[in-house]
């Protein structure tokens, strides 16, 4: 057998006609071509969020609510500061439900003396509906009436107050969305302070490694351990009590949870090929932390980011409800909370609302954050 070097072959060998060739394998098949158009690890991702059915009702609930805290204030006709003392204590009346009696601004009046209800000057004409009880109370004769408490307060016909009225006389509906708008801005201010620190500290700490990483892993342990509660009332007493003292003091040790997972993630991608290609062609290290290990974060920094925005609302709720939240009379949904509290029993409606809106607001952003969580898990990448 003769053996020819790549450059030495004879003219005839390179000169063999066409149809001297046949195939190796009569079996062979070419590659099917791909009729799908590609998908980018983004695209994939929000389709994969579009399909998770609670994960999008959470996020047009989210939108909604947001919506109504911008809108709601500027069009119910009452200023959150209003008051009127004579419409205090108002229930819940509604245009078309209370013509099926649910939201009707009616009350229950107990232990009302029997004669008392024919006074003109106490019960308007028209304010009671009917008596629920009659009974003896010593030598008096009681009653219990419902009445139309909008009637009985001299509300004149056709005004409504949605959520009811608080012990000032202030519209429940306006002071509880222009106190959501007040704890989305918080909680947004927050989590995007909490990000940029968060994300340029471990960023360093990871990067670099060695000593660094060390000073700074422990300087983070230290911050962690301080008194939340000590904290918060140490900038109420500096800046005294506002959205800028509640947004440092959910800023401090906030940032902490988002380094640490930054820290983690370069660990993860600094020693991959194209980042020590990157190295070797001579790219700053501004450069590799941001345009080629950082993106690779975005997917759980996003994630942790939508966890956060709960975490701080319900932080700002609690501070505000413990007397450590924004200055009167700006409202906040703690704030609320916390003045309804007070009155639970005689008037609920004071409590409801703002517990429903913060339930809704918790629940839609702790859906939503697993909704992305999943949507960006790289593992699930191509599932429908």
């Amino acid at each position: 057998m003769t053996v020819y070097e790549p450059n030495n072959l004879p003219q005839e060998l390179l000169n063999i006609p066409q149809g001297e060739f046949e195939r190796a394998n009569n079996d062979w098949r070419s590659d099917e071509r791909f009729t799908t158009e590609p998908i980018g690890f983004y695209k994939d991702a929000f389709r994969r969020l579009c399909s998770n059915r609670m994960s999008m009702i959470s996020m047009w609930a989210i939108l909604i609510i947001i919506v109504l805290a911008i809108v709601v204030p500027n069009v119910t006709g009452y200023g959150y500061t209003e008051q009127n003392v004579k419409q205090k204590n108002l229930p819940s009346k509604v245009p078309l439900l209370e013509q099926i009696g649910i939201f009707d601004g009616t009350r229950v009046l107990t232990n009302i003396k029997k004669s008392s209800i024919e006074d003109p000057k106490r019960y308007p004409e028209g304010c009671i509906i009917n008596v629920i009880r009659e009974y003896k109370a010593g030598k008096q004769t009681v009653v219990d009436v419902k009445v139309d408490y909008y009637k009985y307060c001299g509300v004149a016909d056709g005004e409504y107050h949605w959520m009811g009225t608080d012990y000032l006389g202030r519209d429940i509906m306006t002071r509880l969305f222009r106190g959501t708008r007040i704890s989305l801005m918080i909680a947004a201010l927050s989590v995007i302070t909490n990000l940029i620190i968060g994300i340029i500290y471990g960023s360093i700490a990871g990067y670099y490694g060695g000593r660094i990483d060390m000073f700074l892993t422990h300087l983070a342990e230290v911050l962690d351990g301080l008194p939340y509660i000590v904290v918060t009332i140490l900038f109420m007493l500096w800046l005294g009590s506002g959205m800028l003292s509640i947004v440092l003091a959910l800023t401090v040790t906030g940032w902490i949870g988002t380094a640490r997972l930054t820290r983690a993630q370069f660990y993860r991608f600094k020693r991959r090929e194209y980042v020590l290609a990157a190295r070797t062609l001579g790219v700053p290290d501004r450069k590799l932390i941001f345009r080629h290990i950082l993106p690779n974060t975005v997917g759980p920094l996003i994630t942790r980011a939508m966890i956060a925005v709960p975490g701080a609302i319900f932080s700002e709720s609690f501070l505000a409800y413990i007397g450590l939240g924004i200055k009167p009379p700006q409202p906040s949904i703690g704030i609320l909370l916390s003045e309804g509290q007070k009155v639970l029993l005689q008037y609920p409606n004071q409590t409801f609302f703002p517990a429903l809106l913060i339930s809704i607001l918790m629940i839609a952003f702790n859906m939503l954050s697993n909704g992305l969580r999943d949507a960006m898990d790289p593992s699930r990448r191509g599932e429908e």
